[in-house]
Protein backbone atom coordinates (compact mmCIF):
# COMPACT_ATOMS: atom_id res chain seq x y z
CA UNK A 1 0.00 0.00 0.00
CA UNK A 2 1.47 3.52 -0.76
CA UNK A 3 3.88 4.73 1.70
CA UNK A 4 2.15 8.31 2.25
CA UNK A 5 -1.16 6.47 2.50
CA UNK A 6 0.23 4.67 5.47
CA UNK A 7 2.16 7.32 6.72
CA UNK A 8 -1.08 9.61 6.97
CA UNK A 9 -2.79 6.62 8.59
CA UNK A 10 -0.32 6.30 11.11
CA UNK A 11 -0.76 10.23 12.13
CA UNK A 12 -3.71 9.69 12.24
CA UNK A 13 -3.75 6.52 14.80
CA UNK A 14 -2.77 9.35 17.43
CA UNK A 15 -6.13 10.74 17.64
CA UNK A 16 -8.13 8.27 16.10
CA UNK A 17 -9.51 4.41 16.51
CA UNK A 18 -8.25 2.07 13.64
CA UNK A 19 -10.94 1.98 11.36
CA UNK A 20 -11.75 5.88 12.16
CA UNK A 21 -8.31 6.67 11.66
CA UNK A 22 -8.29 4.97 7.80
CA UNK A 23 -11.41 6.30 6.79
CA UNK A 24 -10.07 9.63 7.10
CA UNK A 25 -7.25 8.98 5.59
CA UNK A 26 -8.93 7.81 2.40
CA UNK A 27 -11.20 11.03 2.69
CA UNK A 28 -8.45 13.00 2.35
CA UNK A 29 -6.52 11.27 -0.70
CA UNK A 30 -10.13 11.49 -2.32
CA UNK A 31 -11.11 14.94 -1.59
CA UNK A 32 -7.39 17.01 -1.91
CA UNK A 33 -5.72 14.84 -4.19
CA UNK A 34 -8.62 12.75 -5.88
CA UNK A 35 -6.56 9.55 -5.22
CA UNK A 36 -9.50 6.73 -4.88
CA UNK A 37 -9.84 4.37 -2.46
CA UNK A 38 -9.73 1.81 -5.37
CA UNK A 39 -6.33 3.53 -6.41
CA UNK A 40 -4.83 2.63 -2.97
CA UNK A 41 -6.06 -0.43 -2.51
CA UNK A 42 -4.68 -1.50 -5.83
CA UNK A 43 -1.37 0.24 -4.85
CA UNK A 44 -1.77 2.82 -7.81
CA UNK A 45 -1.27 5.73 -6.24
CA UNK A 46 0.33 8.44 -8.78
CA UNK A 47 3.39 10.69 -7.43
CA UNK A 48 2.74 14.00 -6.02
CA UNK A 49 3.60 17.05 -7.71
CA UNK A 50 5.72 19.62 -5.53
CA UNK A 51 2.48 21.45 -5.02
CA UNK A 52 0.95 18.32 -3.61
CA UNK A 53 3.64 17.01 -1.68
CA UNK A 54 3.81 20.59 0.29
CA UNK A 55 -0.11 20.66 0.62
CA UNK A 56 0.24 16.43 1.89
CA UNK A 57 2.90 17.57 4.42
CA UNK A 58 0.48 20.86 5.50
CA UNK A 59 -2.47 18.63 5.82
CA UNK A 60 -0.28 16.06 7.57
CA UNK A 61 1.21 18.83 10.34
CA UNK A 62 -2.78 19.93 10.82
CA UNK A 63 -4.03 17.03 11.38
CA UNK A 64 -0.89 15.48 13.70
CA UNK A 65 -1.66 18.78 15.98
CA UNK A 66 -5.36 17.10 16.27
CA UNK A 67 -6.91 19.61 14.10
CA UNK A 68 -10.14 17.96 12.96
CA UNK A 69 -10.02 16.79 9.12
CA UNK A 70 -13.21 19.06 8.46
CA UNK A 71 -11.76 22.08 9.05
CA UNK A 72 -8.08 21.05 6.97
CA UNK A 73 -10.13 20.07 3.95
CA UNK A 74 -12.45 23.29 4.60
CA UNK A 75 -15.84 21.68 4.43
CA UNK A 76 -18.33 19.13 5.98
CA UNK A 77 -21.51 17.35 4.45
CA UNK A 78 -25.05 18.20 6.02
CA UNK A 79 -27.66 17.04 4.49
CA UNK A 80 -26.56 16.00 1.12
CA UNK A 81 -25.05 19.30 0.94
CA UNK A 82 -21.43 20.12 1.26
CA UNK A 83 -21.02 23.15 3.58
CA UNK A 84 -17.89 25.10 3.87
CA UNK A 85 -16.45 25.36 7.59
CA UNK A 86 -13.76 27.40 9.48
CA UNK A 87 -12.38 27.29 13.23
CA UNK A 88 -15.26 30.00 14.10
CA UNK A 89 -18.23 27.54 13.63
CA UNK A 90 -19.14 24.04 14.80
CA UNK A 91 -18.65 21.48 12.56
CA UNK A 92 -22.26 19.88 11.62
CA UNK A 93 -23.04 16.48 13.39
CA UNK A 94 -25.30 14.18 11.55
CA UNK A 95 -27.86 14.37 14.87
CA UNK A 96 -28.95 17.89 13.82
CA UNK A 97 -29.92 16.43 10.42
CA UNK A 98 -32.47 15.01 12.27
CA UNK A 99 -33.81 18.10 13.99
CA UNK A 100 -33.56 19.49 10.07
CA UNK A 101 -35.75 16.80 9.40
CA UNK A 102 -37.96 17.22 12.08
CA UNK A 103 -38.25 20.75 11.06
CA UNK A 104 -39.16 20.14 7.55
CA UNK A 105 -42.17 17.69 9.05
CA UNK A 106 -43.15 20.51 10.96
CA UNK A 107 -43.26 23.33 7.83
CA UNK A 108 -45.65 20.37 6.28
CA UNK A 109 -47.83 20.50 9.10
CA UNK A 110 -47.97 24.54 9.51
CA UNK A 111 -48.51 24.59 5.74
CA UNK A 112 -51.87 22.58 6.29
CA UNK A 113 -53.09 24.23 9.09
CA UNK A 114 -52.69 27.79 8.09
CA UNK A 115 -54.50 29.82 5.03
CA UNK A 116 -53.98 28.96 1.75
CA UNK A 117 -51.10 31.82 0.75
CA UNK A 118 -49.54 31.83 4.16
CA UNK A 119 -45.70 32.67 3.76
CA UNK A 120 -44.64 30.78 6.13
CA UNK A 121 -41.31 32.43 8.71
CA UNK A 122 -38.44 30.22 10.01
CA UNK A 123 -35.91 31.83 12.37
CA UNK A 124 -32.61 29.61 12.64
CA UNK A 125 -31.34 30.57 16.58
CA UNK A 126 -27.38 30.61 16.44
CA UNK A 127 -26.89 29.62 12.88
CA UNK A 128 -23.28 28.68 13.03
CA UNK A 129 -21.77 27.34 9.60
CA UNK A 130 -25.40 28.21 8.41
CA UNK A 131 -25.64 24.67 7.76
CA UNK A 132 -29.72 24.40 9.43
CA UNK A 133 -30.85 27.59 7.53
CA UNK A 134 -29.63 26.69 4.38
CA UNK A 135 -30.83 23.42 4.40
CA UNK A 136 -34.23 23.99 5.59
CA UNK A 137 -34.27 26.73 2.21
CA UNK A 138 -32.82 24.33 -0.09
CA UNK A 139 -35.38 21.58 1.50
CA UNK A 140 -38.65 24.13 1.74
CA UNK A 141 -38.13 27.01 -1.18
CA UNK A 142 -41.38 28.75 -0.22
CA UNK A 143 -40.54 29.56 3.56
CA UNK A 144 -38.62 32.79 4.46
CA UNK A 145 -35.93 32.04 6.28
CA UNK A 146 -33.73 34.00 8.52
CA UNK A 147 -30.86 32.89 10.62
CA UNK A 148 -28.84 34.68 13.67
CA UNK A 149 -25.49 34.66 15.68
CA UNK A 150 -23.75 36.66 17.36
CA UNK A 151 -20.58 36.09 15.74
CA UNK A 152 -19.38 37.83 13.06
CA UNK A 153 -17.36 35.11 11.50
CA UNK A 154 -19.95 32.92 11.48
CA UNK A 155 -22.44 35.03 10.09
CA UNK A 156 -19.87 35.78 6.83
CA UNK A 157 -19.10 31.67 6.53
CA UNK A 158 -22.71 31.49 6.76
CA UNK A 159 -24.25 33.63 3.90
CA UNK A 160 -20.91 32.25 1.78
CA UNK A 161 -22.28 28.94 2.32
CA UNK A 162 -26.07 30.24 1.44
CA UNK A 163 -24.44 32.17 -1.85
CA UNK A 164 -22.34 28.88 -2.96
CA UNK A 165 -25.48 26.73 -2.27
CA UNK A 166 -28.26 28.74 -4.01
CA UNK A 167 -30.24 29.57 -0.68
CA UNK A 168 -32.04 32.83 -0.22
CA UNK A 169 -31.33 33.66 3.82
CA UNK A 170 -31.48 36.49 5.71
CA UNK A 171 -28.89 36.99 8.27
CA UNK A 172 -28.37 39.11 11.07
CA UNK A 173 -25.97 39.51 14.21
CA UNK A 174 -28.14 39.09 17.15
CA UNK A 175 -27.21 37.71 20.50
CA UNK A 176 -30.30 35.14 21.76
CA UNK A 177 -29.71 36.01 25.53
CA UNK A 178 -30.45 39.72 24.78
CA UNK A 179 -34.05 40.84 24.04
CA UNK A 180 -35.46 39.79 20.49
CA UNK A 181 -36.44 42.87 18.63
CA UNK A 182 -39.94 43.47 18.80
CA UNK A 183 -41.10 42.85 15.25
CA UNK A 184 -39.27 39.51 15.48
CA UNK A 185 -42.09 36.97 14.62
CA UNK A 186 -41.92 33.36 13.31
CA UNK A 187 -43.98 30.34 12.55
CA UNK A 188 -40.84 28.12 13.15
CA UNK A 189 -38.10 28.39 15.80
CA UNK A 190 -35.26 26.05 14.78
CA UNK A 191 -31.97 26.07 17.10
CA UNK A 192 -28.77 24.12 18.14
CA UNK A 193 -27.63 26.24 21.06
CA UNK A 194 -24.68 25.43 23.49
CA UNK A 195 -25.38 23.08 25.61
CA UNK A 196 -22.44 21.30 27.12
CA UNK A 197 -21.24 21.21 30.81
CA UNK A 198 -18.24 22.57 31.73
CA UNK A 199 -17.81 19.58 34.01
CA UNK A 200 -18.28 17.58 30.53
CA UNK A 201 -14.87 18.53 29.26
CA UNK A 202 -13.07 15.90 30.92
CA UNK A 203 -15.23 13.71 28.70
CA UNK A 204 -14.72 15.01 25.53
CA UNK A 205 -12.52 14.15 22.67
CA UNK A 206 -9.27 16.68 22.40
CA UNK A 207 -10.07 17.53 18.34
CA UNK A 208 -13.13 18.95 19.61
CA UNK A 209 -12.22 20.48 22.59
CA UNK A 210 -8.71 22.14 21.59
CA UNK A 211 -9.89 23.38 17.79
CA UNK A 212 -13.87 24.22 17.68
CA UNK A 213 -15.15 26.88 19.60
CA UNK A 214 -15.80 26.76 22.80
CA UNK A 215 -18.18 29.77 22.94
CA UNK A 216 -20.45 27.66 20.39
CA UNK A 217 -20.12 24.53 22.51
CA UNK A 218 -20.10 25.52 26.61
CA UNK A 219 -22.85 26.33 29.32
CA UNK A 220 -22.10 27.53 33.04
CA UNK A 221 -22.39 23.82 35.22
CA UNK A 222 -24.63 25.99 37.17
CA UNK A 223 -27.34 26.79 34.67
CA UNK A 224 -27.16 24.35 31.61
CA UNK A 225 -30.60 25.33 30.40
CA UNK A 226 -29.44 29.12 30.08
CA UNK A 227 -30.00 28.92 26.43
CA UNK A 228 -33.11 27.22 25.88
CA UNK A 229 -34.64 29.78 28.71
CA UNK A 230 -34.31 32.43 26.72
CA UNK A 231 -35.41 30.82 23.51
CA UNK A 232 -38.77 29.64 24.92
CA UNK A 233 -39.03 32.55 26.96
CA UNK A 234 -38.78 34.92 23.85
CA UNK A 235 -40.79 32.30 21.74
CA UNK A 236 -43.85 32.13 23.54
CA UNK A 237 -43.37 35.71 24.88
CA UNK A 238 -44.53 36.81 20.74
CA UNK A 239 -41.39 36.00 18.71
CA UNK A 240 -43.80 32.50 17.67
CA UNK A 241 -47.05 33.15 16.07
CA UNK A 242 -50.03 30.92 16.55
CA UNK A 243 -49.69 27.68 16.05
CA UNK A 244 -45.97 27.85 15.88
CA UNK A 245 -43.06 25.45 17.59
CA UNK A 246 -40.21 25.58 18.71
CA UNK A 247 -37.53 22.82 18.03
CA UNK A 248 -33.95 22.76 19.52
CA UNK A 249 -31.31 20.15 19.77
CA UNK A 250 -30.25 19.32 23.66
CA UNK A 251 -27.57 17.63 25.86
CA UNK A 252 -28.55 13.99 26.13
CA UNK A 253 -29.11 14.15 29.85
CA UNK A 254 -31.61 17.03 30.13
CA UNK A 255 -34.53 16.24 27.90
CA UNK A 256 -37.41 16.07 30.06
CA UNK A 257 -35.78 19.01 32.18
CA UNK A 258 -35.83 21.29 29.04
CA UNK A 259 -39.31 19.97 27.76
CA UNK A 260 -40.51 21.00 31.61
CA UNK A 261 -39.16 24.42 31.33
CA UNK A 262 -41.01 24.78 27.77
CA UNK A 263 -43.91 24.36 29.39
CA UNK A 264 -43.44 26.53 32.21
CA UNK A 265 -42.68 29.39 30.29
CA UNK A 266 -45.87 28.83 28.12
CA UNK A 267 -45.12 26.34 25.41
CA UNK A 268 -47.75 24.04 27.17
CA UNK A 269 -47.22 21.00 24.40
CA UNK A 270 -43.91 19.32 24.30
CA UNK A 271 -41.82 16.15 22.95
CA UNK A 272 -38.85 14.78 23.41
CA UNK A 273 -37.24 12.68 20.23
CA UNK A 274 -34.13 9.96 20.80
CA UNK A 275 -31.65 10.67 18.07
CA UNK A 276 -30.80 7.32 15.84
CA UNK A 277 -28.52 5.84 18.97
CA UNK A 278 -31.16 6.32 21.33
CA UNK A 279 -30.39 9.67 23.25
CA UNK A 280 -32.54 12.67 24.03
CA UNK A 281 -31.77 14.97 21.61
CA UNK A 282 -35.04 16.71 20.94
CA UNK A 283 -36.97 18.73 22.14
CA UNK A 284 -40.00 20.46 20.52
CA UNK A 285 -42.32 22.94 22.23
CA UNK A 286 -45.50 24.06 20.60
CA UNK A 287 -47.85 27.64 20.92
CA UNK A 288 -51.48 26.58 21.07
CA UNK A 289 -53.25 28.71 18.40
Amino acid sequence: MNEDFLRLRHVLSAHYAEGEARAIAFLVFDEAFGISRTDIYADKVRQFSLDERQQYVNICQRLQQGEPVQYVLGSADFCGHRFGVAPGVLIPRPETEELVAWAVDEVTRLRAELPAGTVLRVLDAGTGSGCIAVSLKLACPDVEVEAWDLSAEALHIASENARCLGAEVHFVQHDLLMPWPAEAAFHLVVSNPPYICQRERAEMEAHVLLHEPGSALFVPDADPLLFYRALARSAAGGALLPGGVLLVEINRAYGAETARLFADEGLLRTEVRPDAFGNDRMVGGYLNQ
